[in-house]
């Protein structure tokens, strides 16, 4: 496993990390998420990502009990929360939901008490709030570092506008700025990372936790011939999910890309996470799993990426057709 900074902070989280979203407290016992866990771990994986809004705090619940009872040194891994969903059962009452300086403070203890952690590592704004000034977020993320609750404080699919008014509030009032963001990124969808951050790597050292590199299962081929009965997609609850992913125009191009990945001697989902490690600008790259088995062969992508040539990746781009204009010949000022 390789390491890499986040963004230009000191700390370093493994090119690979592991995700709850989706399966812990979910579509998976908790035995299996142990073992899912122990396989990271082992695999050099030293960041775990969560959010309030996972099973509405079960999945914090789940990693917490596992963490407990695996006893690892605390300086050999990282655990994220993230606020602005809530884990408040339907209907949700004000102030269980955003990013107010209320509801900012009580989601960061309520995930500490769930994980079972004296602080987070990493604790992201999982959505912008329109609602709510981003000084008063700034704010009271910039408050929690100073009380030693969190360590590094971000944002989870805003626009570069958005994170750059943060810094911009941060720098005026001598607090601290967001650290990292986690955007969605894979082969079918690049524009977030490639283009609308391009301004942001260098001028304020963003890092990235980016988060669906195969497109939700898109990228594996699993929905080639229809949507399997086990798969998350078929699930009511992810219908929105489902018509963002699968859309006709992208299947096509999808069985070609896994035709190709079978000639370069990858699984399509090797392939598709290596192709996201070779970005200098992700941090890290975070996989989901609800096998074993299923973990173990993705995290074959980090070996994997060292094999992808040049000419490999611009015969990826003309498959799947989807890289975005280059952002230097416009004004992204």
């Amino acid at each position: 496993m390789n390491y890499r900074r986040l963004g230009s902070a000191g700390v370093k989280v493994s090119e690979l990390s592991f995700g709850s979203w989706v399966t812990f407290g979910d579509q998976i016992g908790d035995d299996v998420a142990e073992a899912l866990m122990i396989k990271a771990y082992e695999g050099g994986i030293n960041f775990f990502d969560n959010a309030e809004g996972y099973a509405r705090g079960q999945s914090e619940l789940v990693m917490g009990k596992i963490l407990k009872k695996l006893g690892w040194p605390r300086d050999s891994w990282l655990v994220s929360s993230k606020v602005f969903f809530g884990s408040a059962p339907e209907p949700q009452k004000p102030n269980q939901t955003g990013l107010s300086r209320k509801h900012v403070f009580e989601a960061c203890h309520a995930a500490l008490r769930r994980l079972q952690v004296d602080y987070l590592d990493l604790f992201f704004c999982h959505r912008p709030d329109p609602e709510t000034p981003i000084e008063e977020t700034v704010r009271a993320m910039s408050d929690l570092i100073t009380q030693g609750k969190v360590l590094y404080w971000g944002t989870s699919v805003w626009s570069a506008d958005e994170i750059m008014q943060a810094h911009a509030v941060a720098h005026a009032s001598n607090l601290v700025p967001p650290t990292m963001e986690q955007p969605y990124y894979n082969l079918l969808q690049r524009d977030k990372v490639e283009r609308e951050y391009a301004r942001l790597y260098q001028r304020i050292g963003l890092g990235t936790t980016i988060w669906s590199p195969l497109a939700s299962g898109l990228l594996t081929g699993k929905y080639n011939d229809g949507i399997p009965s086990d798969a998350r997609m078929g699930l009511e609850r992810y219908g929105w999910l489902r018509d963002w992913v699968i859309k006709p125009e992208r299947l096509e191009r999808v069985r070609n890309y896994g035709k190709f990945a079978g000639k370069l001697g990858f699984s399509p989902a090797v392939l598709a996470i290596a192709w996201c490690l070779k970005n200098p600008n992700v941090s890290t790259v975070i996989l989901g799993a609800s096998k074993v088995t299923q973990l173990q062969e993705n995290l074959k992508a980090a070996e994997a990426a060292e094999k992808l040539t040049p000419d490999v990746l611009n015969e990826l781009d003309e498959i799947l057709g989807s890289k975005p204009s280059d952002p230097s010949n416009e004004d992204n000022h």
